[in-house]
């Protein structure tokens, strides 16, 4: 089935057709928003929220870009809206904390990992994934789906739609400010 008529069924609503999609996709889609989120629980529930809204918008799919693109889109659009608001409930436990109201769902930072990194990689992974995670929203995309997802500046481009120039600046900045942030801890574990 090429694209064009997987895109067709989809728009006629075919049950075979969206599962093809989900098949064909669902482990690059799930990827995307476990490297964006670092949260394996918030990246199934929130690749799930992608496909539906796929399947629910599919009419409004015009074509200019690729199938996968537009996928690549929502998935780090949902991704990015699901971060802000943990970060608006994080800072919103930090102020009911200070007024001494303790939340007993106040999230903790998790220590992530990625799965596909070596035993003996972890520790220097989770120090990379943690100022991933410290980059502004539009860096931490632009640099998940170039370094972790493999797209190239064209592609990521066209998921953030963005000019590639822009994708450049992204990336630049966000390689600096990884380097700001992980010039502490390289040079602690240079010295033991």
């Amino acid at each position: 089935m090429t694209e064009q008529e997987l895109i067709s069924s989809l728009q006629e609503k075919s049950q075979t057709a969206f599962k093809t999609l989900v098949e064909l996709y669902q482990d690059k889609v799930y990827n995307t928003c476990l490297s964006l989120l670092q949260n394996p629980e918030e990246a199934e529930e929130i690749a799930q929220d992608v496909f539906i809204e796929v399947y629910k918008s599919i009419d409004s799919f015009r074509g200019d870009a690729k199938l996968s693109t537009w996928l690549y889109r929502v998935a780090t659009t949902k991704s990015l809206e699901r971060i802000r608001k943990l970060k608006a409930k994080k800072r919103f436990a930090f102020l009911k904390s200070i007024g001494g109201s303790k939340d007993e769902d106040e999230i903790q930072p998790a220590t992530f990992v990625h799965p596909g990194i070596q035993l003996e990689q972890k520790e220097h992974a989770q120090a990379l994934f943690s100022a991933i995670n410290l980059l502004p929203d539009n860096q931490r995309a632009a640099f998940t789906l170039v370094k972790v997802e493999g797209l190239s500046y064209q592609e990521v481009g066209e998921v953030l739609e963005m000019s590639l120039s822009s994708i450049e600046s992204l990336m630049f900045r966000a390689r600096k400010n990884l380097q700001k942030l992980l010039e502490n801890y390289y040079e602690k574990n240079l010295k033991a």
